[in-house]
């Protein structure tokens, strides 16, 4: 059996962990530059907000309802979400951390226990330990436990927060309950052509043929098909390095000029390198995208992304900067206001197992530069030394909204009286 605990509200309810007079109250958190809703307290749901939602949208309804407004903590969730984690691993020898709210548990060879009772002494001491709310999904595989923990998340009063799918009975009841649109894994432009086909809930897609899974909607969606008919087809992953990582930012205002934009993009590339070598990997690919703001309908929409292939693998700031200039050259445009750019980073490999190239290779000295960059920012400070093109200030993030960081800041600490 597999079990799904999914962290509630997460980022509103670490909001809420040293502000328990919030507890009761609709919380929302914003995105970077304060500009989308990307989560609600249930009280906040219920008042109609919904998720993506832009600020200036409901910030009317906001006032009304005194709704509190959070700029998004990323400091303190992430650590929240380590403690969290630390915990559950404790209940299990196997755990994959899905996400930073998200982790599967591996219940295998657990046949003595009552798993139902176990999920409830997991809730207890996650709630004791963190005050965090979390539910759980229990099933035989994670497709399933994903549904498993949609019903305990939606039927708290019936389930006490866990779910357990233990027979076929339970596991047709759930994917009959559940909408094709939520179902892990399908988007909606899946959704929209399997609608069309009058494919409306999960059920309904395992009942599907194979051929027709796998011809319309490739290999992984035959592997989710299966696994949702309580075959396991996902396994579980080595969540200990990231398969890729990524550095996107919205701006706090538009940005126009060339300069501007390859000055953003040379600083995500080196956050991207950085990560990596704090892994120990390196990346084989590097993927550079601009858009404008789509939520600016009195201006022209752009947007566009395109992916190099690296010679070789490398984490080095020098050579994935000269890659990321090349990409945002191939992809700016004159005469467009832009919102937001990112770097992603993928195809990653140990970095002492990279495969040099016969034709081009990276200079040894460079990994040399970079270890000394690194020691030196541990030592002294984030960014103290940086490459030269990059900005002082990095991101210039607006967070007008911000709480203290109550775990990871000495001068932020909660006083006691």
């Amino acid at each position: 059996m597999i079990a799904l605990i999914d962290c509630n509200n997460f980022y509103a309810s670490c909001e809420r962990v040293f502000q328990p007079a919030l507890r009761g109250k609709p919380v929302v958190v914003l995105s970077n530059q304060d500009g989308c809703i990307i989560a609600r307290s249930n009280e906040a749901k219920a008042l109609g907000i919904k998720m993506g939602q832009p600020l200036y949208q409901c910030k009317d309804l906001i006032k009304k309802e005194n709704v509190i407004v959070r700029s998004s903590n990323y400091e303190l969730y992430e650590d929240m979400s380590n403690r969290v984690m630390s915990i559950l691993a404790t209940y299990t020898p196997k755990i994959e951390v899905y996400s930073i709210d998200e982790s599967f548990l591996d219940f295998s060879g657990f046949t003595n226990y009552d798993l139902n009772e176990y999920g409830i002494e997991i809730i207890k001491e996650v709630s004791k330990c963190t005050h965090i709310p979390i539910s759980i999904g229990i099933a035989p595989t994670k497709a399933l436990a994903k549904i498993a923990n949609k019903v305990a998340k939606k039927f708290p009063a019936q389930t006490k927060g866990v779910h357990l799918i233990d027979s076929e009975e339970l596991r047709v009841k759930a994917l009959e309950w559940t909408e094709i649109g939520e179902v892990w894994g399908i988007g909606r432009r899946l959704t929209k052509r399997l609608i069309a086909k009058g494919i409306t809930n999960a059920y309904q897609f395992t009942q599907l043929p194979d051929a027709y899974v796998k011809k319309e909607f490739s290999i992984v969606g035959l592997r989710l098909k299966h696994d949702l008919q309580g075959v396991s087809s996902i396994g579980f992953e080595d969540s200990q390095k990231k398969k890729s990582i990524a550095t996107t930012r919205s701006f706090s205002s538009t940005l126009s000029e060339y300069a501007e934009m390859k000055e953003r993009v040379i600083t995500f590339t080196t956050s991207c390198a950085e990560k990596l070598r704090k892994q120990q990997t390196a990346c084989k690919q590097i993927e550079i995208f601009v858009l404008t703001n789509r939520f600016n309908e009195n201006k022209p929409q752009y947007g566009n992304s395109i992916k190099i292939k690296l010679p070789y693998a490398s984490n080095s700031n020098l050579t994935l900067i000269k890659y990321a200039v090349k990409g945002i050259e191939n992809i700016y445009r004159q005469g467009y206001d832009y919102k937001k750019a990112g770097v992603i980073v993928s195809d990653l490999v140990p970095e002492n197992e990279v495969q040099q190239n016969l034709f081009f290779y990276e200079d040894k000295k460079e990994r040399l530069l970079m270890t000394t960059m690194d020691n030196l920012n541990e030592k002294f400070g984030k960014n103290k030394v940086k490459t030269a093109f990059s900005n002082k200030d990095t991101w210039g993030l607006k967070k007008e909204y911000i709480s203290q960081r109550y775990t990871t800041n000495w001068n932020e600490l909660l006083e006691v009286e």
